[in-house]
């Protein structure tokens, strides 16, 4: 497995910004990510889609953890993947975010305008312009994944995938995409790990929790790890931060791992085709 993305990283997925009706909170991203650095994360994932990249960025600016410490991933909206429009969106990107560059840029779906014979070469231009240090995917198969690998100049470093207890890594295309990463040297990095909350409240992960004297969220995630995925996920108060960042500390044993793996339901946040593209 690659060792580029670290292991635990901060998601901002309606973060601050929202998709559905709730009303905007930006104060509640710059304070996220500004707390999270000061806690000690040292890996920040947003996106164009996401519509928070300035607040993002203003949260770095504003830290007293140095720019050159932290990891930033973002990705190209899926409108946003045609040649050109990755040149000029990731400009966009750079400059909303207030950097010169980002450590990890990622494909954020390969549908709407992606073709890989188009996109992938304005991605390698941007790394060799030295905009971007690393060139990611999200929510690629082993067949996109393939095909990216043959068009790419650049190393694969990661590809953002939604995996958690209900769509578990040991099953389906996750556990095509585990093997081939590790024979291909790609980071995994789960996306949603919580399930959106739904993970937390499952008889299992909660018995676990029970047993350890810690949360359901450290459960899953320290659970994640176990299968060297990195994981990005959302937190806001200065409690849940510092918990998520403490998963790597929690040793589960054999029993542990089979109790969350004997859970039956399986259900994906959303498809493809239901993603929030043109929020």
């Amino acid at each position: 497995m690659g060792s580029i993305v670290p292991r635990i990283g901060l998601g901002t997925s309606n973060l601050g910004v929202r998709f559905g009706d709730e009303p905007d909170d930006p104060a509640e991203c710059v304070d996220a990510v500004e707390a999270a650095l000061d806690l000690g994360y040292r890996h920040i994932d947003t996106a164009q889609m996401y519509g928070n990249e300035h607040l993002v960025g203003e949260a770095i600016r504003r830290s007293d953890v140095d720019r050159e410490e932290v990891f930033l991933a973002t990705k190209v909206h899926p409108r946003n993947l045609a040649h050109d429009d990755v040149l000029s969106s990731t400009a966009e990107s750079l400059d909303r975010l207030g950097v010169d560059a980002v450590d990890l840029l990622y494909v954020h779906w390969p549908i709407g305008a992606y073709d890989p014979e188009e996109t992938l070469p304005a991605f390698d231009r941007l790394r060799e312009e030295g905009y971007v240090d690393h060139v990611g995917v999200s929510n690629f198969t082993v067949e996109t994944l393939e095909t990216a690998r043959a068009v790419l100049d650049a190393p694969i470093a990661a590809n953002q995938i939604q995996m958690h207890p209900l769509l578990p890594p040991t099953e389906g295309e996750r556990a095509e995409v585990l093997t081939y990463a590790a024979d291909h040297d790609v980071d995994v990095v789960a996306w949603s790990p919580l399930a959106r909350g739904a993970a937390l409240s499952l008889a299992p992960v909660r018995a676990v929790a029970e047993k350890h004297g810690v949360s359901p969220a450290r459960v899953v995630l320290a659970w994640l790890l176990e299968y060297d995925v990195d994981v990005v996920v959302k937190a806001s108060s200065r409690a849940h931060l510092r918990d998520n960042l403490a998963a790597p500390s929690l040793d589960l044993d054999d029993e542990d791992v089979d109790r969350i793996e004997s859970i039956e339901e399986r259900e994906r946040l959303f498809d493809r085709e239901e993603a929030p593209w043109n929020q």
